[in-house]
């Protein structure tokens, strides 16, 4: 099954222009989202979600007309938005059983195995009676997606699943996160670029509402081979950096800046080829924009 969107645009207020002309080509398995704040993800991942609709465009999956048809596209959904509120007096036993009711598993021993398997599936069974408030962030987002598996779906949104969360626990959730991907299309939007290279085969980038870059992560990677330099500064020595070398970015190794500049040749002895990652491309991009 693929997802297909095609020409999607959407503005709110009249002026706001959230989404213009989006076309991407979704397949199973890990798709990465990757923008700033603001880009349109979290607009996009909404319309999917049948929340909104759009001005223009359209969107299918499979046979499934997704804006004609959205109560279809509901039934094999699953979806943890990037604010997910929860009932935080209930514990998540009780709370999974409560909307695997609405998604209509009538059967009493048919819910409890399918919530019992969920539970041990994101391990948070031994902590199944323990009130939602008491969780972490990660045990919170380990229910959001234990929610969102109920009924089985066959295409999942999570929204910045990993803001927030420290390493131990967005460790635990690239590894529930790539199980998951192995059969079903999950989408995966983020402004984290670690998220996206650890967990996706196929990705876009998102800016202003467009679609800047699409492709597989070690491919786009692959387009700076050759073009990227560094060079460790000292402090003082800065801004005349950014004033002499298209900086595309800094980082601080022992307390001093260290810059990656874009370019086809070596601009002298001083800077050092830098193998190309996903972040750098990322940089790049956001440096071309802003400099238009």
């Amino acid at each position: 099954m693929t997802l297909e969107i095609t020409n999607l645009s959407k503005t709110y207020n009249k002026e706001k222009k959230a989404l213009s002309d989006i076309t991407l080509t979704i397949r199973q398995g890990m798709f990465g989202l990757l923008g700033q704040n603001g880009a349109g993800k979290s607009s996009l991942m909404r319309t999917i979600a049948t929340l909104q609709d759009p001005d223009s465009g359209t969107i299918t999956l499979g046979a499934i007309d997704v804006l004609k048809q959205p109560e279809e596209m509901r039934k094999i959904l699953g979806y943890l938005p990037q604010d997910f509120g929860v009932y935080s007096n209930v514990s998540s036993c009780e709370m999974l059983h409560h909307i695997a009711k609405m998604k209509g598993i009538s059967n009493s021993a048919e819910r409890k195995e399918t919530v019992n398997e969920l539970l041990v599936r994101v391990n948070l069974f031994d902590v199944k009676d323990r009130k939602l408030s008491q969780y972490s962030g990660g045990m919170r987002q380990r229910f959001g997606i234990a929610q969102a598996l109920l009924g089985n779906p066959q295409i999942i949104i999570v929204d910045e699943p990993t803001a927030g969360l420290d390493p131990m626990e967005r460790n635990r959730f690239y590894n529930l996160l790539s199980d998951i991907g192995e059969n079903t299309i999950v989408i995966l939007s983020t402004h984290i670029v670690e998220d996206v290279s650890t967990l996706c085969n196929d990705m876009a980038i998102i800016g202003d509402g467009k679609v800047i870059k699409t492709g597989k992560p070690n491919e786009i990677e692959n387009e700076l081979a050759g073009k990227l330099w560094i060079k460790t500064l000292e402090k003082d020595a800065l801004k005349q950096a950014y004033e002499e070398y298209p900086v595309i970015s800094t980082y601080y190794e022992a307390g001093k800046p260290v810059i990656t500049i874009l370019s086809d040749l070596q601009p002298n002895d001083s800077f050092t080829l830098k193998k190309p990652t996903l972040e750098d491309v990322y940089f790049n991009l956001m440096f071309q924009q802003n400099i238009k």
